[in-house]
């Protein structure tokens, strides 16, 4: 692996972009002025107010940062009675990514990713952005290395070369990505992957191995993210 190891806003809003008044909803976290924004997109069976997002969403407001969240089309039209279906093709969603990011539109740097199925569409669409110097960086939140049980097919090709600065939060036994099975991996040296020992795919650890709750661990992770998010922000402050 080439890849780096590392071991309250205001009230939330739910509404169109102020701005466009069109495009998805987002629930905006720790707004205020000067802020870096980071984008975060769901998951492929979970909405963006999961507590785990929210824990997040929270965690990272506390720590300065602007937080968005959005949903992709398929899962926001379960809130008005639509099927319960899954996600459509990843192309798609990239799209739809990339039109939330245009009608969010943000002043200051942009950090765009998502917990699981959102971090790797996000990682899709990051090298393009942030060679059009439109994105700043690329969190991902238990990227999905591989579909569980199917280790062979691996999700990182595009992972090899990337050049946007990147941090993983990743659990030490996630099933769509262990610390063993990454350690193989040929990942760009821009990606950084901060290890959550014991930690599932939602980072939730076993508490009589560890003496550590999923809270823990994403507090951890939101206080790994706000540092990261600072040095990115004092080396491209005008991104």
């Amino acid at each position: 692996m080439t890849g780096r190891d590392t071991a309250p806003g205001t009230a939330p809003h739910t509404g169109p972009d102020a701005e466009s008044g069109t495009g998805p909803d987002f629930r905006i976290d720790g707004a205020g002025p000067g802020r870096t924004t980071v984008l975060l997109a769901h998951g492929a069976g979970a909405a963006m107010d999961t507590p785990f997002m929210t824990a997040v969403a929270d965690g990272l407001a506390a720590r300065g940062l602007r937080v968005a969240r959005f949903e992709f089309a398929y899962m926001s039209s379960r809130r008005t009675g639509g099927s319960k279906r899954p996600p459509p093709k990843v192309d798609l969603l990239q799209e739809e990514f990339r039109a939330a990011i245009d009608a969010l539109a943000p002043e200051g740097p942009l950090i765009i990713g998502g917990k699981s199925m959102g971090g790797r569409v996000a990682s899709l669409i990051a090298g393009d952005l942030h060679a059009q110097g439109r994105v700043a960086g690329l969190l991902c939140l238990g990227y999905p290395f591989h579909p569980t049980g199917k280790p062979e097919k691996l999700r990182v090709a595009h992972l090899e070369d990337l050049a946007v600065p990147t941090l993983i939060c990743q659990g030490t036994r996630d099933p769509f990505g262990t610390r063993e099975e990454v350690a193989g991996y040929a990942l760009s040296p821009q990606i950084a992957v901060t290890w959550f020992e014991d930690g599932e795919h939602d980072l939730k650890p076993r508490k009589r191995l560890t003496g550590l709750t999923q809270q823990d661990h994403l507090a951890a992770a939101c206080a790994a993210i706000a540092d990261w998010a600072a040095q990115l922000s004092e080396a491209h402050p005008g991104a």
